[in-house]
């Protein structure tokens, strides 16, 4: 039952996690960039994780019989996905900002990217819809001993694709040392922030 359990968590968790996202585009462009990778994982990884054992253990329940919790979780997210939309949409402007081999000097300060990094994964309310309530009702469902196995096999698919997203995108580099490659992809994140935003009301 255990083993059955955690695969399911596997199988589900991974299913929702690989998906383009704002949570996933953000440390894409970071890893490409080669900064701070190690700290936007490990944020990644444990707020998926600290949820995923959030919803299991019952919080799924919460959030959807308070309605205005949710409501207020969609209006915080679409704020935030519009602002970073319209920042990437300014960089995919302006060339002379995408190049890689960039001075010391403009490399953004450590606290800024992870905080940017921590809102994109918890100021996404699809990120509560997907961990919380989704795997958090599939997992509760589960006998006492298959909701950990559930919740750990859900956490390592989490794990697993956060960690190749970040240290394999390196060898996304050459095709990124061109700047017409940064403006295309800021175009596509500004793109799907805008859409993500607007599709948290549909």
């Amino acid at each position: 039952m255990g083993a059955t359990a955690f695969i399911q968590g596997l199988g589900l968790g991974g299913s929702l996690i690989v998906a383009i996202g704002s949570q996933n585009a953000y440390l894409l462009r970071q890893a490409l960039k080669r900064q701070y990778v190690l700290g936007c994982v490990a944020i990644c990884v444990l707020c998926d994780a600290l949820l995923i054992a959030a919803g299991v253990a019952g919080m799924g329940g919460l959030i959807t019989n308070v309605p205005a919790l949710l409501l207020w979780l969609k209006v915080g997210g679409a704020l935030f996905l519009l602002a970073y939309g319209l920042r990437a949409a300014r960089a995919a402007l302006r060339p002379a900002s995408l190049v890689i081999a960039a001075e010391p000097a403009a490399i953004p300060a450590r606290g800024a990217v992870l905080a940017a990094m921590l809102g994109f994964s918890l100021l996404n309310p699809h990120v509560y819809l997907d961990t919380v309530i989704l795997l958090g009702s599939v997992g509760g469902q589960q006998p006492a001993a298959g909701r950990v196995a559930f919740a750990l096999g859900a956490m390592l698919a989490s794990a697993l694709w956060f960690s190749s997203l970040g240290f394999g995108a390196r060898y996304l580099a050459p095709l990124f040392a061109r700047p017409l490659a940064w403006r295309i992809l800021d175009g596509i994140i500004a793109i799907v922030m805008w859409i993500i935003a607007v599709l948290l009301f549909l």
